[in-house]
């Protein structure tokens, strides 16, 4: 395919751009504490326990899954904040800062209120021997603690049965859907990787699923079966009538608790559809104190901000599309939104990838929708586990469209800038590469750390 000039137009100028830095909060919370998965719930108790066990002193949802477990539990927060509830927000991994994973009642934590916590604990950390993401899920059940939450919206790290947000016993929990990735710790088939996601389905608690994959849907069932725990399987509706562009994803819901429903999200997409109706479905499952209105419902969905996915920002002339897809997966559902987006051409992808995911998987399906590709290394990825954009080169033989490499980041987005012109940059691969674009750009969902 030919690429057309680039224009001053598309050209990120100097005074847009701001060095990427990484978290010094970071090494100063956590100097020492061993990095990698370490699957184990055993110390991450045991720490709980010694220190008043916070994470038992508040009603909580555990939210699990491949993707889209994170647009859920925002999702989740949004809506239970506009009915007056105090909610603690935990995700990971962040785009930009370290206090991006932990919200109270709509808002980041500080970094003071982040080191308190760890003055205080941090001795403990210690001599229990947690991990890095240990460490920082029980800084958030202590932060949640002290602030005197009313209810906790956690989104599982990695897996469910021997992730460290496995402690609670929640009221509700979920998993979004199972699709291959992670496959070096979690399993090589959808059945294994279902077993270790259906690890936070507790006796009797309520369980929902919007995954629709016969084998895996047999794993869940026989999960809550064994445990007595009831499971619902949802969907998006046929009838739903699904409008969606750049801004917003509206579509109709029939509910038992509000009856029929028109919600409209700021997250793009029909997958992003889905994601919401699966939070309206748990939230359903709430008791009375908690379940909130049709008017809160409403304007929950309508409020929700989780920055990083099918973010559209028009920049100078340039259209850019910020998404964090890391596996096929998520590929495929940021393939299926920019076919049906259209948005301006010509179309560029700025993209990292880190080197134990299935990038040879990922890659096909965009090159099919671009003039162009710019293939980088974002600053923040570890260094053990960055991609040789060299070797994937090689790998990509022969193929239609432009692929050029820049490994200095800066460098590498005002090239996309200037190959896009006045059409689109997509930006993805990673949360690494998004956030590092983000902060870059000055567009940090929260103040970049100097």
């Amino acid at each position: 395919m030919e690429v057309p000039e680039a224009t001053a137009s598309g050209t990120v100028t100097p005074h847009r751009l701001a060095r990427v830095h990484g978290d010094p909060l970071l090494g100063e919370l956590f100097p020492s504490l061993a990095t990698g998965v370490h699957w184990d719930v055993d110390r991450i108790r045991a720490f709980l326990y010694e220190t008043g066990s916070p994470h038992l002193s508040y009603p909580s949802i555990h939210i699990g899954g491949t993707n889209g477990k994170g647009s859920v539990a925002s999702t989740l927060s949004s809506v239970l904040g506009a009915a007056g509830h105090r909610v603690g927000l935990y995700t990971s991994p962040h785009l930009c800062a370290f206090r991006e994973r932990f919200r109270v009642g709509g808002s980041t934590a500080s970094d003071a209120d982040l080191r308190s916590i760890v003055d205080d604990f941090g001795p403990a950390v210690d001599a229990h021997g947690l991990t890095f993401f240990e460490a920082a899920t029980a800084l958030a059940f202590h932060l949640f603690a002290r602030a005197g939450i009313d209810i906790a919206v956690l989104e599982v790290g990695l897996g469910g049965r021997l992730d460290a947000t496995n402690v609670v016993t929640p009221l509700v929990t979920a998993v979004t859907n199972v699709a291959m990735d992670h496959a070096e710790y979690l399993g090589d088939s959808l059945e294994a990787i279902a077993v270790e996601k259906a690890g936070i389905v507790k006796p009797g608690v309520p369980f929902l699923t919007a995954e629709d994959d016969p084998a895996v849907l047999s794993v869940f069932r026989r999960v809550t079966d064994d445990l007595g725990a009831p499971m619902t399987v949802v969907a998006l509706a046929g009838d739903a009538e699904l409008e969606i562009d750049e801004a917003h994803t509206e579509f109709s819901i029939a509910t038992e608790a509000w009856g029929e429903l028109r919600l409209n999200t700021p997250l793009v997409g029909r997958h992003q559809a889905l994601n919401t109706v699966l939070a309206i479905r748990v939230l359903e499952a709430l008791g009375a104190e908690l379940r909130p209105t049709r008017v809160q419902v409403e304007e929950g969905v309508g409020g929700v901000r989780w920055p990083g996915r099918t973010q559209i920002e028009h920049l100078e002339g340039t259209t850019w599309l910020f998404d964090v897809a890391h596996n096929p997966a998520g590929i495929a559902a940021l393939v299926e939104v920019l076919e049906l987006l259209r948005l301006p051409g010509p179309h560029v992808i700025l993209i990292g990838v880190l080197g134990d995911k299935d990038w040879r998987s990922m890659l096909p399906p965009l090159f099919q929708q671009v003039e162009a590709v710019v293939l980088t290394q974002p600053p923040s990825a570890p260094v053990a586990r960055r991609w040789n954009p060299e070797q994937v080169l090689d790998e990509v033989g022969s193929v239609e469209v432009l692929v050029e490499i820049e490994s200095d980041f800066e460098v590498a987005l005002e090239r996309a800038g200037a190959l896009a012109g006045e059409g689109t940059v997509i930006v993805t691969g990673s949360n690494h590469t998004v956030g590092d674009a983000l902060c870059t750009l000055g567009l940090e969902p929260h103040q970049c750390p100097e």
